[in-house]
């Protein structure tokens, strides 16, 4: 059976992320975002609700994380979903769901206290194209009585 287990969010960062290192020199970060839900009715009385979201970035994407953000800044996480179980001092089973960023990036312009941070933007990731060349092989429905299901 497949599964697929992929997070797109784009939200901002709670507060500043801390860059750590692991006892075997791996840089890690955690932090959080402010994830804004979209319904109708609470932004018509306007009200806003948030997800707080917990992330973990590793290596690189931790270095890029604590180099060009700070609380307040939007950053865009890519990811997978992850849970995990441990029992802590007093012996209570502790739970935590987190994203371990595969890929972060920005979503907003250059930041103006002059980071040098090159911002995301959709001319440097390309534009998708739709290509045609095998289109000859559909052939036109005009009649729903035709469709096979």
């Amino acid at each position: 059976m497949a599964s697929l287990n992929k997070v797109m969010l784009i939200g901002n960062l709670t507060a500043d992320p801390e860059l750590k290192t692991t006892q075997s020199g791996i840089n890690v970060t955690t932090f959080t975002i402010a994830v804004q839900r979209r319904f109708a009715r609470q932004q018509a009385e306007g009200q806003q609700t948030a997800d707080f979201i917990s992330i973990v970035a590793w290596r690189q994407a931790a270095e890029f994380v604590c180099k060009y953000f700070a609380k307040g800044r939007p950053i865009l996480v890519c990811g997978s979903i992850q849970t995990r179980t441990w029992t802590d001092q007093s012996n209570q089973k502790r739970y935590v769901t987190e994203v371990v960023a595969d890929e972060v990036g920005f979503v907003d312009s250059k930041p103006s206290d002059g980071s040098g941070a090159t911002p995301m933007r959709s001319e440097n990731l390309g534009t998708p194209s739709f290509n045609n060349a095998g289109a000859s092989k559909f052939e036109e429905v005009t009649d729903d009585d035709n469709l096979p299901f």
